[in-house]
């Protein structure tokens, strides 16, 4: 980064406080920090603070009478190499789309004519609520670079995607909206997304969540599955510019803004839901489904009688939803996806599964109790294809759905046909 300019604009998020290690971290390879603090991110990180590591001074007002009788907004706007917005709150990223400009900030965005990149920082709710994802859409068309925002526990007590990006996967994105590295070499923390929404006009189906397969009216069997996982693939494939028909059981984690969202309890009712769906470019089979429903399950609450006698429950197989998609005569995605939930011989098991089912992928996760896998923030997947296995470290679920979303348009790009790494 030896020479480069970042114009550095700091947005009113507690995650202002990671700012400073940033800085340090951009001078360290040799790049220069000209910081920009907005009012609101005064009250989380000083001037004082960003200019003595910057070692440059800290702007904060538009109307400074003397840099602005030398049209100082216009040159801090074209002197620098690349604008980085971080924390880009809700409240920046909707005056960037909107072209507001009346302060500092969002006059040095309108402005400039360099690249800008933005690190998302938002609570949960605002960051799903439909008009911050119209106006991330309007940003990435613009094509203003975005990095994460990544997923996890938030000051305000929430959990989900929302929280600031780590101060190095933003230098990850730096050096790649430089052009001094490239995308494909960024290590797994730096979940950069970039504007080229690589699946515009494609439909991907995606399957998330348990199912609840009833006893009686208030028992039903399930298992431990919050639906994180497949709730960030959705998100991801979204953010890749893909009309995503999202089918999920009761899950623990709400599902994502801007995807077409169908709420099913049991596995039958999941497997006419994706039966709708069709026609897809792709289906990625994330959910837990149960194996077995109660065939006698009872009209009424099952109650203790006294006598010791247990009841009887009659188990039936579910259908195999995915199984019956990758085997499909007629209207089969051109790649289905599937995961593989194993606590022994984890490979061999999956890898198994994959031939028997029928499927293109799958991805294999030990959920052994010990790895805190399900339920847990973070997984460890070998992605297995026709081509053989490729082991990914642990991470996020959040990175764990966007490598595999850059999989999914890889495969499905035209250059490359109908998913090259089928069996």
């Amino acid at each position: 980064m030896q020479g480069s300019r970042i114009l550095l604009i700091v947005g009113g998020g507690i995650a202002a406080f990671k700012i400073p290690e940033l800085i340090r971290m951009i001078r360290r390879e040799g790049g220069s920090v000209v910081p920009v603090l907005t009012p609101a991110g005064g009250q989380f990180v000083t001037p004082l603070t960003l200019s003595a590591l910057a070692e440059a001074p800290c702007h904060t007002e538009l109307f400074d009478l003397t840099r602005e009788s030398e049209m100082g907004h216009i040159q801090l706007s074209r002197a620098a190499d690349l604008l980085v917005v971080a924390p880009a709150t809700a409240d920046l990223l909707a005056r960037m789309a909107a072209g507001m400009a009346d302060d500092l900030a969002s006059t040095l965005l309108l402005a400039t004519d360099k690249p800008v990149l933005a690190a998302p920082a938002t609570n949960l709710r605002m960051w799903q609520h439909p008009a911050t994802q119209r106006n991330v859409e309007t940003l990435e068309n613009d094509g203003i670079r975005l990095v994460g925002p990544d997923e996890g526990d938030m000051a305000c007590g929430e959990y989900g995607p929302g929280r600031m990006a780590e101060p190095e996967a933003i230098l990850a994105a730096i050096r790649a909206a430089l052009g001094r590295d490239k995308p494909l070499r960024l290590p797994p923390e730096a979940a950069i997304s970039l504007p080229s929404r690589r699946l515009a006009g494609r439909h991907v189906i995606v399957t998330s969540g348990p199912t609840h397969e009833p006893i009686d009216p208030v028992r039903y069997i399930a298992n431990r599955s919050s639906g994180a996982q497949g709730a960030a693939v959705a998100a991801a494939l979204r953010d890749l510019g893909a009309r995503v028909s999202f089918v999920t059981g009761p899950a623990e984690v709400p599902p994502p803004a801007g995807v077409e969202v169908t709420a099913v309890q049991t596995a039958r009712e999941m497997r006419a839901a994706v039966e709708a769906a069709l026609p897809a470019d792709a289906a990625v089979m994330a959910a837990a489904v149960a194996d077995w429903h109660v065939a006698n399950a009872s009209s009424g609450k099952l109650k203790k009688d006294g006598s010791g006698r247990l009841p009887e429950l009659q188990f039936a197989e579910n259908p195999d939803i995915l199984a019956w998609i990758s085997q499909l005569a007629q209207g089969r995605p051109a790649l289905v996806v599937g995961f593989a939930a194993e606590t022994d011989a984890v490979l061999d098991n999956a890898a198994h599964k994959r031939r028997r089912k029928g499927c293109d992928w799958i991805l294999a996760n030990d959920v052994s109790p010990e790895t805190g896998i399900m339920g847990g923030v973070e997984n460890a997947v070998t992605l297995i294809t026709g081509a053989g296995a490729e082991s990914w470290p642990r991470l996020s679920k959040a990175e764990v759905a966007q490598r595999l979303a850059e999989r999914i348009a890889e495969a499905l790009s035209p250059a490359r046909g109908q998913a090259e790494e089928r069996a």
